[in-house]
């Protein structure tokens, strides 16, 4: 399989934290539209089409589809065909932590669910190991050192090269880190989701602790707020939206309110004196702090992926129009 060999020349690559590891600004998430019920011939084009534009960082999750690993094994599928040839230039990884599978021992934090779903998503994937593994929730009902020592020892046994914690706040974060740190285990990042409507890391402190405290790095997801953030919803609700997507539970139409519509208008206003469009602004807005060392993209369509990518061209910010966008945004 040839790529294209120019691939590095635009994309931006930050570390994370101290760690030697780095990612792409932009990382392709394979949440919703890489399952069975997608197209795969359109899978594969995206997924190698972000590869062709510097793209590295492919993130997953036991439960991503749908079904519930039916992405791994689009990505799995992708690899054999061809793109495995470059699994030393590639970031693959892959999490546990929210429901997969019926019975005690298909959500949470055991030691149990997350061994066995690591196996099951290394052979859908037809890896011998992914580069990070992510416990994908705090479980409160979990002791957090079972959690931990799991991530270790899946660590020692070769199937993860690091781990990462996701949808943990400040305070969680210290304590998970503390044992890691104690364990020796190689924890290089948190994901969270961030956007411009949804900036809870802000006043947890997020970034404060991850990067500045624990020297580690961050990757957000949602950070067009399931397609909100974008001219779609300037004039309503169109049929082929995610909000009008009856078997997705995260955007509804009650969502699009009239406050969200009038934001979306002024954020346009914005966007287009930047020569950007409402996603385009979005996504750059997520990594302006350099902090952030990518954010996630989702795309169904190759003209999405090619919208995503040009946010490079326009990553600063005046402190005029940051201030323009909080105004927008009250």
């Amino acid at each position: 399989m040839q790529m294209n060999p120019k691939r590095y020349e635009k994309m931006i690559y930050r570390r994370c934290g101290t760690s030697g590891l780095k990612l792409p600004i932009l990382s392709l998430g394979l949440w919703y539209n890489f399952g069975e019920v997608n197209d795969y011939e359109t899978c594969k084009s995206i997924i190698l089409e972000a590869f062709n534009h510097g793209i590295t960082h492919f993130d997953l999750a036991n439960n991503y589809g749908p079904p519930p690993g039916s992405a791994e094994r689009t990505l799995g599928k992708v690899l054999k065909e061809g793109l495995m040839e470059y699994r030393n230039e590639l970031i693959i990884s892959t999490k546990a932590g929210y429901w997969c599978w019926d019975g005690p021992y298909g959500d949470g934090g055991s030691r149990k669910y997350l061994m066995a779903s690591l196996d099951q998503s290394l052979k859908n994937l037809g890896i011998p190991y992914v580069d990070i593994f992510y416990h994908h929730r705090f479980d409160p009902d979990t002791d957090l050192r079972e959690t931990m020592l799991a991530l270790r020892d899946i660590v020692r046994s070769g199937k993860a090269l690091y781990v990462g914690l996701s949808n943990y706040g400040s305070a969680d974060l210290k304590r998970a880190h503390a044992i890691l740190d104690q364990l020796n285990v190689p924890y290089v990042i948190t994901q969270p989701s961030y956007s411009m409507l949804n900036r809870w890391t802000e006043y947890d402190g997020l970034l404060n602790t991850q990067y500045d405290l624990l020297h580690r790095g961050t990757i957000c997801f949602s950070a067009l707020e399931q397609g909100l953030l974008t001219n779609k919803y300037i004039d309503g609700i169109p049929d082929d939206s995610r909000a009008k997507n009856k078997f997705l539970h995260f955007l509804t139409p009650s969502d699009v309110t009239d406050d969200v519509v009038s934001s979306l208008k002024k954020l346009d206003v914005i966007a287009k004196s930047r020569g950007q469009s409402i996603a385009q602004m979005a996504l750059a807005w997520v990594v302006r702090d350099p902090r952030m060392t990518s954010t996630l993209i989702g795309v169904r369509t190759l003209n999405q992926l090619y919208e995503n990518l040009k946010t490079l061209e326009h990553l600063e910010f005046t402190p005029e129009e940051l201030e323009e966008i909080e105004y927008a945004l009250k």
